[in-house]
C-alpha cells in the first residue's frame, strides 16, 4: 500500500485496514532492510480504534528510538540502554497521539544518534532501498528507510547536524528540520542540547507540513521552546506559486567546492537555471563560514555529548553490573562505560572531554563559539536580502555499507551543507532533485532549502513549488 497522508485522510478507507496492511508490510520488509528495532503491536491494538476517530485517522508512523514512549523501551540504539523502559512520554509523542498518529514501532538508530552511516547501532545496520548494500545514511537513516519503503506514512527523527535531511536525501524522500524551539525536546534523549531538534520525514512536502504541525508546540517543560511554535501550528497561510515567485534565492559559491560530486553539481546548477527560466531571482552569494562549519561543529558537539552522556554510568542510568567485582567506584565507572558504550560514543566523549579541559577550553571551545557567532552574523546579513538559501544536501550519493567506517574524517566532511542550519537554529528541508548513476546504480540526489528562523511558511511554500518544478 502506497498512500500519502493527504490521500489517506481525504479517503474513505478504514483505519483498521490501512494500519493492518502497513504493519504487515513493515514486518515483512524488516527482514531485509532492518528499519525497526521493535514493533509495538500491543500498542496498536490498544489505541487503533480510539485514534481512528481523530483528525489523522491512526495514520501509521515510525518513531525514532531516542524519543521516550511511556511503558515502552527506548534504547537509543545502545547497549547501555538496551532494556530501558521509559517512565513518561516525550511531548512530541503526546502531540502525535492527540492528533491521531499511531506508532507501529520504534525505528533503529545509530548509538545516541552518533555516526553517519547507520553502522554504529548496537542492534543492526539498515539498508537503502535504492542500491545494493548502500546505507540510508546518518542516525535517522532507519526512519528514512521506513518511509522510503512505504512501511509507514511518516516518521519522526532527530537532527543535530543533518540526521534528518541527509538520510531523507539518500532515500529520495522529504525531510525537514524545523526552527530550533519549534518542537519540544522534553522526553528526547539529548546528544548536543544546543543543536538537537526533532523533525519529520515523509513522501511529500504537503505531508511534512501536516506532520510537523502535529508535533510543534510551545512547551514550558523545555527551556528552549518558543511561543512562536503555536503561531506556526495555527497559521492557515499557504503561500501560492505567485507569492513564491517573488522570492529572492541565494546560492553560496562556497557550496560548489571541489568535494561536490560533478554529477550532483551539474544537476544542481541545471535546477538553478530552471528557476531562473521560470522567473525566480537566483543570485550567487558568499557564505565564507560554510567552509569552517565542520571543524566548528566537531569541536562544540563533542563537548555537549561528553556532558550529556555523563549520566550513563551504571548507577544513575544504564545497565548495571556487580560492584563487588571492582575495588573502587572509579573502576566501576570505567568498566561500565568502556564495555557498554560503542566506539563512536567513546570517541566523542573523549574528544569532548579534551576540548572542555582547562588546558584546551579557550584554545578550542571558545574559538569555536566565536566562529559560530560569526556564522550567525553571516546568515542574518544574507536573510536581510534573500528569502531562501539553496545548496545540495550531501556532496555524494549514498555510500556502500562499510566503505567509510575506517575513515571518520571523510564521514565528517559530508556534513558540510547541513551543519550550518543547526548552528543557528534555522529551518531547513531536503527534497529530491532527480537521479544520478553511481557505480551502475541509479541513486536519488537532492536539494536543500534554508530560511531565516520561524520562516517555515517560506520553506513549505518554496518546497511545494520545487516539488512540482522538478517532476
Amino acid at each position: 500500500m502506497q498512500l500519502t497522508l493527504k490521500e489517506y485522510i481525504h479517503s474513505d478507507m478504514k483505519a483498521q485496514d490501512v494500519v493492518k496492511k502497513y504493519l504487515e508490510t513493515a514486518k515483512q520488509l524488516n527482514a531485509d532492510y532492518f528499519s525497526f528495532v521493535r514493533f509495538h503491536e500491543e500498542y496498536v491494538v490498544a489505541h487503533l480504534d480510539q485514534f481512528a476517530s481523530r483528525p489523522l485517522k491512526a495514520a501509521p508512523i515510525g518513531i525514532k528510538d531516542i524519543i521516550l514512549t511511556q511503558d515502552y523501551i527506548t534504547s537509543c540504539g545502545s547497549k547501555i540502554l538496551e532494556n530501558y523502559v521509559s517512565p513518561y512520554s516525550a511531548t512530541c509523542f503526546l502531540n502525535l497521539e492527540k492528533n491521531g498518529w499511531l506508532m507501529i514501532g520504534k525505528t533503529n538508530m545509530d548509538e545516541f544518534a552518533m555516526w553517519s552511516t547507520t553502522e554504529s547501532s548496537y542492534f543492526w545496520k539498515s539498508k537503502n532501498i535504492y542500491g545494493t548494500d548502500r546505507t540510508p545514511g546518518w542516525s535517522s537513516g532507519w526512519s528514512a528507510a521506513a518511509v522510503a519503503l512505504w512501511a509507514v506514512i511518516g516518521a519522526l527523527g532527530t537532527d543535530t547536524w543533518g540526521s534528518i535531511r541527509q538520510p531523507a536525501a539518500w532515500c529520495g524522500i522529504v525531510g525537514i528540520k524545523p526552527t530550533y524551539g519549534m518542537v519540544s525536546r522534553y522526553g528526547v534523549q539529548s546528544m548536543a542540547s544546543s543543536l538537537d531538534q526533532v523533525g519529520v520525514m515523509t513522501q511529500t512536502v504537503d505531508d511534512a507540513e501536516i506532520l510537523l504541525k502535529a508535533i510543534a508546540w510551545f512547551d514550558p517543560k523545555d527551556s528552549q521552546s518558543d511561543p512562536r511554535a503555536d503561531d506556526f501550528v495555527h497559521d492557515k497561510k499557504n503561500l501560492d506559486e505567485k507569492s513564491v515567485k517573488t522570492f529572492k534565492i541565494g546560492v553560496p559559491k562556497e557550496a560548489l567546492w571541489e568535494g561536490l560530486d560533478p554529477q550532483i553539481k551539474k544537476i544542481f546548477l541545471a535546477t538553478v537555471e530552471k528557476l531562473r527560466a521560470d522567473g525566480i531571482v537566483v543570485d550567487e552569494i558568499s557564505l565564507p563560514m560554510l567552509a569552517y562549519s565542520v571543524p566548528m561543529y566537531y569541536t562544540l558537539m563533542p563537548a555537549e555529548v561528553s556532558t550529556n552522556l555523563a549520566r550513563f554510568d551504571g548507577i544513575k542510568f544504564g545497565l548495571q553490573s556487580d560492584s563487588m567485582d571492582v575495588d573502587t567506584l572509579q573502576k566501576y565507572y570505567e568498566t561500565i562505560r568502556s564495555e557498554w558504550f560503542g566506539e563512536e560514543a567513546k570517541r566523542r566523549i573523549l574528544l569532548g572531554t579534551f576540548v572542555l579541559s582547562s588546558a584546551n577550553y579557550e584554545w578550542y571551545y571558545l574559538k569555536a563559539q566565536k566562529a559560530r557567532k560569526e556564522l550567525q552574523t553571516e546568515f542574518d546579513t544574507i536573510f536581510a536580502q534573500y528569502d531562501i538559501i539553496l545548496t545540495p544536501t550531501v556532496p555524494e550519493a549514498a555510500w556502500k555499507i562499510g566503505s567509510r567506517t575506517d575513515d571518520p574524517l571523510k564521514i565528517y566532511l559530508a556534513d558540510m551543507y547541513t551543519i550550518p542550519a543547526n548552528m543557528w537554529g534555522l529551518p531547513a528541508m531536503s527534497l529530491p532533485m532527480g537521479m544520478v548513476e553511481d557505480q551502475w546504480e541509479m541513486m536519488p540526489i537532492w536539494i536543500q532549502l534554508m530560511a531565516q528562523k520561524w520562516s517555515e511558511d517560506k520553506i513549505f511554500g518554496f518546497g511545494k513549488y520545487l516539488e512540482k518544478l522538478l517532476v
